[in-house]
């Protein structure tokens, strides 16, 4: 049978507006998919909504008027999450701009994921603190069967709120396939596929860090899956544009935004220690062997509060005498308005000489104009050589990100066919396979960890950055931070499980010490995964840290140096 050809072009709410014709025009595919929802842009999309904007994602339809012609030519279904929260106005929207172009879509939205209002049990999953706020969103995250529900019932576009990433492909696969709530191995590679291709160009060289091996990456393709009937599927790109599908590439993705092996998700919990990656030609890369365990019976949800205000000014410091230059800054901001007159300050000198100071309060003036007209008071009045990169200003708003598990049977998901209920043809919230012995019923899916591996070379001692044998790729998961490692030869990786250890790490990255770290091991790709938590705060729209979602730690770990076997450098 010949694969299912799925297609990406979005991997965020901003991500380029070409690529939606490129992915058309590029070659053969089945399904265009769209990624919008990063955990942030629910918290944008209700600001949008307060202010009487959509509440979905309007690049989408920008894209969509570019493809939906020749979508509908070609038989090509078009699935995407960038309904946001009002994906019934977004499948409106949809017609709207159909009618337009003469055409008449079957569009379908799904719904049942916002449980703004509902009776929850608000305790954080993360750290099992109670909310007492009022949630502005909450949404649970479903997963691919009411997507699949609805391609069955005939709809040429597929519009939904919040789903996981990887539904959007493990929907088109069980609307294909057939797969059934226990086919477990086959919807498992199908999260796996999704997770690969859901962040758009970071598959394919993006944001990768050995990036002086990715070609033209100006002009980066997006990613595509070979869905196969058994779940493994090929993640290739279209011929003719630039960027690089390599084993590389791919783990790096896999990396990105993960906790442990076991990823759990509403249709399965896919086992990330049973990839297999193997090289299918260029710019090929074959993934199989993964298995699939039962889903745990609860949902994710998202939810969103707003906290208050908050407001940020950066200092500039040069010359000598750097630490001293900033506490005689500090003392004179202080001395013009207390640091006790703030819910929340957070400073943070960095090695470029960078001063960040940032305010929280629930009182607008406090955290706006009265702070930041205090450090500009001390314009002539502070270390030598003041100058700052912000002006003064207003503060600005700011949420935090609550996430909670409800039970799966709560959530009621619902699926319309241009604006008419679809019956459901099977369950739609991801109720839990009922197995009685789950390790007898999977074939005892071992723990790749227990691997053997080869034994840590000898030899003479390099001191080098980490970063030329290793790769890195990190990412956020709500107030946590994920710091995904990983090297090429099974060599490099018996000397990195061995010697990163989360003490270590937090050698290397002193900022880390503060913090509880996990470790996990995946030897299947010769990686390991550091998830280290509380290093964002309450998530990304209220961490202070200049990288609030910890996209460049790993690239700070890779700076670092470390005394390595020198047999295990590249050869020049």
């Amino acid at each position: 049978m010949r694969p299912l050809r799925i297609a990406n072009c979005s991997g965020f709410y901003g991500d380029r507006l070409s690529a939606a014709r490129e992915m058309v025009e590029g070659g053969p595919i089945d399904v265009l998919t769209g990624d919008w929802l990063a955990e942030l842009t629910m918290l944008i999309l209700a600001g949008n909504r307060l202010k009487g904007r959509p509440a979905y994602a309007p690049t989408f339809l920008r894209q969509l008027e570019d493809v939906l012609g020749p979508c509908l030519d070609r038989g090509i279904k078009i699935v995407t999450n960038a309904g946001g929260l009002d994906p019934a106005g977004c499948a409106e929207a949809v017609h709207e701009l159909a009618a337009r172009l003469g055409l008449s879509p079957k569009v379908a939205h799904v719904t049942g994921d916002d449980l703004t209002g509902r009776d929850l049990d608000l305790v954080n999953t993360d750290t099992g603190e109670r909310l007492r706020a009022t949630p502005l969103t909450a949404n649970a995250y479903l997963g691919g069967r009411p997507i699949a529900a609805a391609l069955s019932a005939g709809a040429d576009v597929v519009v939904t709120g919040r789903v996981t990433d990887a539904a959007l492909v493990t929907g088109p696969g069980i609307w294909r396939y057939g797969w059934q709530p226990d086919d477990l191995d086959p919807l498992a590679g199908s999260v796996v596929a999704g997770h690969i291709i859901e962040c758009g160009c970071q598959a394919t060289g993006g944001n990768y860090a050995f990036f002086q091996d990715v070609p033209d990456l100006a002009h980066c393709g997006f990613p595509l899956a070979e869905l196969h009937p058994d779940g493994s599927s090929v993640i290739t790109k279209h011929p003719g544009t630039g960027g690089l599908v390599s084993i590389g590439t791919v783990t790096a993705q896999l990396l990105y935004e993960i906790a442990s092996p076991r990823y759990a998700g509403p249709d399965v919990v896919a086992r990330f220690d049973t990839i297999s990656l193997a090289d299918d030609g260029p710019d090929r890369v074959r993934v199989s062997g993964v298995r699939g365990e039962p889903p745990p019976g609860t949902l994710k949800v998202a939810v969103n509060y707003l906290a208050g205000y908050r407001n940020t000014m950066t200092l500039v410091l040069t010359g000598l005498d750097l630490a001293a230059k900033a506490r005689v800054a500090e003392e004179a901001i202080w001395a013009r308005i207390p640091k006790d007159s703030f819910d929340e300050v957070d400073v943070t000198l960095t090695d470029s000489g960078l001063l960040r100071i940032t305010v929280m309060d629930t009182d607008r003036n406090v955290a706006g104009r009265a702070f930041s007209a205090a450090v500009v008071e001390t314009g002539l009045a502070s270390y030598p050589g003041f100058y700052g990169l912000t002006p003064p200003g207003a503060a600005s708003p700011y949420g935090v990100y609550w996430p909670v598990l409800i039970p799966a049977a709560e959530v009621l998901p619902q699926v319309f066919l241009n604006g008419e209920p679809v019956p459901p043809a099977f369950p739609l919230n991801g109720e839990p396979v009922t197995l009685a012995d789950t390790s007898a019923a999977r074939g005892s899916v071992p723990p790749e960890s227990a691997r053997e591996l080869p034994l840590p070379p000898d030899g003479r001692l390099a001191r080098v950055p980490l970063g030329r044998v290793v790769g890195a790729r990190s990412g956020d998961k709500g107030g946590n931070a994920n710091l995904g490692v990983w090297t090429t030869t099974p060599e490099q990786y018996a000397w990195l499980a061995g010697h990163l250890t989360t003490e270590r790490l937090k050698d290397l990255l002193p900022a880390l010490a503060p913090h509880h770290v996990d470790r996990y091991e995946l030897p299947n790709l010769n990686a390991l995964n550091f998830v280290v938590h509380g290093l964002l705060g309450r998530g990304v729209a209220a961490s202070p840290r200049m990288d609030p979602q910890a996209k460049a730690l790993g690239e700070e770990l890779r700076a670092q140096h470390v005394d390595l076997p020198d047999s295990l450098l590249p050869s020049l």
